[in-house]
């Protein structure tokens, strides 16, 4: 199975409880990668090893991180989980579509926090958002429930090897650091000719630019390519 593939990424969770039973939750399923970033309370303590009983060696090995960007850039498709579909330029993706990912990769899912989810900032960073199909009428699921419906669905396909995915073995996709990187230098270029205006809608615009580039699923020498033009119009100012 490719579970050292597979990341499991808590953004701001705020119970120690619950920090301790995704924890958990991971290690049912035979996953170890945890990332957690910025958390609420002193991490580790003795709270979250006490409820993640047997799994305190996840907790011991996990990465912790202050921002969300750093924390996912080695991650080739991150998977951004939300309770409700976002008016945003990104593919929503059901549980079933997680059989067309390919997890030769490397695959992250990002969890917001407990009181208000992820931002919308902070679904730009996604190639995808998936929703659990739930009650409509009462959609909030617990973090750790969350966590271990995905945990289990994912290692269900992995274990019968069901996933699809299908792309020629000659291409190359992509990194996450790679397409990071030329969206950088396109944000850099046009900081430069102040394109962003007015100033106070800079942010949502470059969560846009992030929709695009990430949802393209470019291939590293196509991201390459647009390195080398962004970097052309910068020096031809």
């Amino acid at each position: 199975m490719k579970t050292n593939n597979i990341t499991f990424i808590l953004h701001k969770p705020q119970l120690s409880e619950n920090i301790g039973a995704c924890a958990r939750a991971l290690k049912n399923f035979n996953f170890n990668n945890l990332i957690v970033i910025d958390p609420k309370p002193i991490y580790p303590n003795d709270k979250i090893l006490a409820t993640s009983v047997g799994a305190k060696n996840i907790i011991n090995k996990s990465k912790v991180f202050n921002e969300l960007g750093p924390a996912v850039e080695k991650i080739d498709y991150l998977i951004a989980t939300s309770a409700r579909f976002r008016n945003k330029n990104i593919k929503h993706i059901s549980l079933e579509d997680l059989k067309k990912i390919d997890f030769n990769k490397k695959v992250g899912f990002l969890f917001g926090s407990e009181a208000s989810g992820l931002s919308n900032n902070e679904i730009s960073y996604a190639n995808y958002t998936l929703q659990i199909p739930t009650n409509p009428q009462f959609k909030s699921l617990n973090l750790s429930h969350s966590l271990i419906i995905i945990a289990q669905y994912v290692s269900s396909i992995l274990k019968s090897k069901s996933f699809d995915y299908k792309k020629s073995k000659k291409v190359k996709s992509a990194s996450r650091k790679e397409i990071l990187a030329m969206a950088n230098l396109c944000i850099q270029n046009l900081d430069s000719i102040n394109f962003f205006k007015p100033k106070e809608k800079k942010p949502i615009m470059l969560e846009n630019l992030r929709n695009i580039f990430y949802k393209m699923d470019l291939s590293d020498k196509e991201t390459r390519i647009l390195s080398s033009v962004f970097a052309s119009l910068g020096k031809k100012r």
